[in-house]
């Protein structure tokens, strides 16, 4: 009888093991295209359009011993150490705070670019600052948390991240700083006594975070994002495209499928993203005509920290040529760039399809 239980669960724990024991790792795979107008509502918009506009996602989960094996051998997967997807000291929580903060930005931006393009009127409010780790042994290490906002300080409304560093600046080690945080919609008194920021090679005082400016914008027309389910800030090109497509009455597809992928920069630039191969398979894949992709710029530091980079438009032109796609890759350094590529555009001749 024991010898019969051992040889069902034994092979059950170690088909367990290989599928769900998680290792050190990370596996990066091709996603999905997603039109963008789900997650984009303009008040009274244009949607009537023949094309469409998709942002690009990949897939990423942590690696188990079925996966990684995998990934090994499949040329488009990619096999990822933990350091190099989470910043130093960051959990998951704190990583998953950090890229939702990074898709609001990339939303930000999105529409004051969009609205800047279009000539029509917005407001930007500023909310002070959010909190994304809290160092280890840091002078806020279990007195703040990630997610938090820090609207005041000593008394003063925050509204810019410079003005947290100015009065931080103007400190001494162990001096107290009074700060009132907004955490699941209650504000809160802290008290923080300042400590050198562990890790820190110019031994600088502080709280001990890594943070960002929290600010919202208000347009008119309204435009409703819904898309926290999209972490990071590769979509923003897609989004800028599409918040344009719905002011404008000309549909700016001409009636291809368009995806791309690239962080929408407040001064109208594309930034540089990762997983650019992932995407390019992954839009192939789903029958994309178009591809978007940075044309970033490659510094000598950058050159100097890895002899072998290239810019996000030449990996995914190489890419392409190793599927053998038709999809039209698209170099772009800043959001006219696209717009001026699909003003040139021929309206696409739905007898040919």
């Amino acid at each position: 009888m024991k010898k019969t239980l051992l040889t069902v669960i034994l092979p059950l724990a170690f088909i367990f093991f290989l599928a769900f024991y998680k290792l050190d790792y990370y596996v990066m795979k091709p996603g999905s295209a997603y039109a963008v107008n789900q997650f984009v509502t303009v008040e009274n918009g244009d949607q009537n359009d023949e094309g469409s506009l998709s942002l690009m996602t990949v897939s990423m989960a942590p690696a188990t011993p079925l996966t990684y094996v995998i990934a090994y051998f499949k040329e488009f997967e990619e096999i990822i150490e933990v350091e190099d997807v989470r910043q130093e000291e960051e959990d998951e929580e704190e990583y998953s705070i950090r890229q939702l903060k990074l898709m609001s930005d990339s939303q930000f931006n999105a529409l004051y670019v969009a609205f800047q393009k279009a000539d029509l009127p917005y407001t930007v409010d500023y909310h002070g600052i959010m909190v994304l780790n809290v160092l280890e042994d840091g002078a806020a290490d279990e007195l703040l948390q990630p997610g938090d906002e820090i609207v005041e300080i000593d008394g003063h409304i925050l509204n810019r991240s410079e003005e947290l560093s100015n009065v931080l600046n103007s400190k001494k080690v162990n001096e107290e700083v009074q700060l009132v945080i907004k955490r699941n919609d209650e504000l809160l008194d802290r008290t923080i006594a300042l400590k050198e920021i562990p890790g820190d090679k110019q031994h600088r005082i502080g709280i001990g975070i890594t943070y960002s400016q929290s600010k919202s914008i208000k347009t008119d027309p309204t435009v409703k994002v819904d898309a926290e389910k999209i972490g990071g800030p590769s979509a923003g090109l897609m989004f800028t495209l599409e918040i344009l497509n719905q002011l404008l009455d000309e549909d700016i597809t001409k009636g291809y499928t368009i995806a791309g992928t690239g962080e929408m920069n407040e001064d109208g630039t594309v930034g540089r993203i990762g997983g650019i191969e992932k995407k390019v398979v992954a839009a192939h894949e789903d029958g994309m005509e178009i591809f978007f992709a940075p044309d970033d710029p490659i510094t000598d530091a950058m050159k100097k920290a890895n002899p072998n980079i290239r810019t996000n438009y030449e990996a995914a032109v190489e890419t392409a040529k190793k599927i053998n796609t038709d999809m039209k890759i698209v170099p772009v350094k800043t959001v006219d760039d696209a717009i001026n590529y699909l003003n040139q555009l021929p309206p696409k001749d739905a007898s040919k399809d």
